[in-house]
């Protein structure tokens, strides 16, 4: 076992199978919180769902659902995977600006997809390269193959599923939110991230729900194989998410049973990541 490193004490939360929620200064494991990329295994998951429901082919290739983008070689597995050759974010996106994707909606993305083939940087399939732009395109895909919106078929092939429907939202009640605080004792502003970039980091959640999510689809598989869109390192599902003021970590061995989610306020997500790949070590038979 290898001990928590020290870190700047921030609101944090650590859930894992068979313990009380463990929470330290405000935070709270009922409370809404932003997720980030943690979305994406979402996204992922109802990509397959929705293949399995014979929606659509995970093979499709984009322009089969967006009509408005030219032949590229991608497909949407390629977007779940990473491997689309599209950059890590959408055109004029640069660096993490006070709300970076703020400008980014559904006219910019229409945009965007009339030019996938010149702003790809590598030919599909070649490498992967992380791409918040590939998940705003894969589900632009599912939106159109399911004539829903978003939320909607997230809804309907993910989360009601998992029993999570009601804890998993893009816009949470204000009231039920955690934000970080500002330099004056108020609540910093959220990114805007409910326009276009939603099915690649926009999504806030209880991070009880998320634990459902986590063991419901890594360890119970309650809706099948995972999804490719969770990373894997030897016998360990995971995945992490960040915005400016928030960050979680996921992860599962499967084979084992144990898992573990943390969300913490402020602090580092390097220092978010390591807390979780702890805990996980605290379990391993010895």
């Amino acid at each position: 076992m290898s001990p928590l490193l020290p870190r700047r004490a921030v609101p944090e939360c650590v859930l894992r199978p068979g313990r009380e929620p463990r929470t330290s200064h405000g935070h709270a494991a009922d409370r809404f919180v932003e997720i980030g990329s943690l979305t994406k295994v979402l996204t992922g998951t109802a990509l397959t769902r929705m293949a399995a429901a014979g929606l659509l082919d995970v093979d499709d290739p984009v322009e089969r659902w967006l009509p408005q983008a030219p032949a590229s070689g991608i497909t949407l597995r390629h977007l779940m995977e990473h491997t689309s050759g599209l950059p890590r974010t959408p055109p004029g996106v640069k660096g993490l600006s006070r709300d970076p994707y703020a400008a980014f909606g559904p006219r910019a993305l229409e945009e965007t997809l009339t030019r996938l083939d010149r702003i790809s940087t590598s030919p599909a399939g070649l490498r992967q390269e992380y791409s918040n732009l590939g998940y705003a395109v894969l589900g632009a895909a599912l939106v159109a193959a399911a004539r829903q919106p978003y939320p909607d078929l997230l809804r309907r092939h993910v989360l009601g599923p998992l029993g999570v429907a009601d804890e998993v939202l893009v816009a949470p009640p204000a009231d039920r939110t955690l934000r970080a605080k500002g330099r004056f004792g108020g609540h910093r502003a959220a990114w805007t991230m409910s326009g276009a970039i939603l099915p690649a980091g926009g999504l806030w959640a209880t991070p009880r729900a998320l634990a459902a999510v986590v063991s419901g689809l890594l360890v119970e598989r309650k809706l099948g194989a995972p999804s490719p869109a969770w990373q894997t390192a030897g016998r360990l599902l995971w995945h992490n998410g960040a915005t400016r003021d928030a960050s979680v970590f996921a992860g599962a061995f499967a084979d084992t049973g144990d898992w573990v989610l943390i969300h913490r306020i402020g602090g580092s997500p390097d220092d978010t990541d390591r807390i979780g790949l702890d805990v996980l070590a605290e379990s391993r038979p010895r």
